[in-house]
């Protein structure tokens, strides 16, 4: 029978291994005590199974609170716990409650995050994984050979329906490939949903028209069950090809139920995604959570970014991008999303570390507050990535193009 294997990094006051096996028993068969009906039987097939325990270093303070140690000493160790796919079949919510749910609670880890899984290769069939992927949203915003170049309707929120359209116009006309409604608009007093979508779409629209390039807006359909199957529609039908989500908001269930319609490449918002892993031993990481998320059918997730404006290593920035861009079985492979803080300044370092442009780069003020406007910043843009790749430093970049050289004389100077 197949196995889920899941690797986590914990600490404790007691014995690894010892913990380890409160782990297994609480996320599987057993209880804090033995209950009738527990037979050696039953946890044969269904119990988990501790499959090694690596101990680390040991510390003096607990990195959270838990059971006090007797000896002041808190063990830490990379543990790999197994479960039969028989426990929750090919059901993500639980999948999910078995690997996370009550684990957090359990008063032996003084730490304890979610680092990996592997999945069975039976995962492959029965989840489709992305819709579109890099490949398909390459092809719906005919960009070719360099990052899909994004922004974000800035001022966040407040924005009637027809300051949004205008700038939507201006920023297609600049040659953006990509914009998005902010994850704090969904649908507002000024700026309600369908209106939202009738007036971009008829920018859209009509650019496309025009040009033969349609730009991807990704409009923030957020919400309750019902009405985002609505929104979704209206999006459809309206000659859209993308919708937004905020996944951690929204929920697994709910987001995989708009993901299985595959007619809008998903643009996954991981907002919240902080309080999930910012403590190093409490949580989850990317490399587990990102495969989740492809599994229900994200086709674009955010990463961050290089030297961004959050907490974020920018290690952890690089390992983001190489754990989305590692392919899942056959699956379409997802596009990682690069933002927060960025401006064309970030596109040399992040070339060096990651050597791909299968990136979708956005920049809010980095393109919005561009000095020679907004049709300048995507320009600026296009230019760093372009000069990145060519190999050029940011100082070549600035004397050979004038839109870069005034994000540079802007921006730069924070940097």
């Amino acid at each position: 029978m197949e196995r889920i294997l899941a690797t986590y990094y914990i600490e404790t006051p007691y014995a690894p291994e010892k913990a380890a096996a409160v782990l297994a028993g609480e996320q599987s068969s057993g209880t804090f005590v033995a209950v009738p009906g527990e037979t050696e039987e039953l946890k044969q097939r269904f119990a988990a199974r501790v499959e090694s325990v690596e101990v680390l270093e040991r510390v003096t303070e607990p990195a959270i609170p838990g059971a006090t140690s007797k000896d002041g000493k808190y063990h830490r160790a990379i543990v790999k716990v197994s479960w039969s796919i028989e426990n929750f079949g090919y059901n993500l919510p639980v999948m999910v409650s078995t690997l996370q749910g009550n684990l957090y609670e359990i008063t032996q880890f003084t730490g304890l995050k979610l680092i990996d899984i592997e999945l069975p290769a039976s995962f492959a069939d029965k989840f489709k994984g992305p819709a579109f992927g890099i490949d398909g949203c390459r092809q719906l915003t005919t960009v070719q050979g360099r990052p899909l170049i994004g922004t974000i309707i800035k001022p966040s929120i407040g924005l009637s329906v027809e300051q949004t359209a205008g700038m939507v116009k201006t920023l297609a006309e600049g040659g953006i490939d990509f914009v998005k409604d902010d994850e704090l608009l969904s649908s507002s007093a000024n700026s309600n949903f369908n209106d939202r979508v009738d007036a971009v779409m008829n920018v859209i629209n009509a650019h496309a028209d025009k040009t033969g390039k349609k730009v991807m807006y990704a409009f923030n359909l957020s919400g309750e069950v019902d009405e985002m199957l609505q929104r979704y529609e209206k999006i459809v039908h309206s000659g859209g090809t993308c919708a937004m989500i905020s996944i951690n908001s929204v929920g697994l269930a709910a987001a995989k139920k708009i993901m299985d319609q595959r007619q809008l490449a998903i643009h996954a918002h991981r907002n919240g995604w902080g309080m999930m892993t910012r403590h190093p031993l409490l949580g989850i990481d990317y490399k587990a959570y990102q495969k989740i998320w492809r599994l229900a059918g994200a086709d674009q997730m955010h990463v961050n970014g290089i030297q961004n404006k959050f907490w974020e290593t920018d290690d952890s920035v690089v390992a983001s991008i190489e754990a989305c861009l590692t392919k899942m079985y056959d699956h379409k492979t997802v596009v990682p999303v690069v933002s927060s803080g960025q401006w064309g300044g970030q596109a040399f370092e992040t070339y060096r570390r990651t050597k791909t442009v299968d990136l979708l780069y956005m920049a809010g003020g980095g393109i919005m507050a561009h000095p020679m406007g907004a049709a300048a910043g995507v320009a600026a843009l296009q230019q760093a990535w372009k000069a990145a790749v060519d190999g050029l430093t940011l100082e070549d970049a600035a004397k050979q193009y004038k839109e870069f050289a005034a994000a540079v004389e802007k921006f730069g100077k924070k940097n």
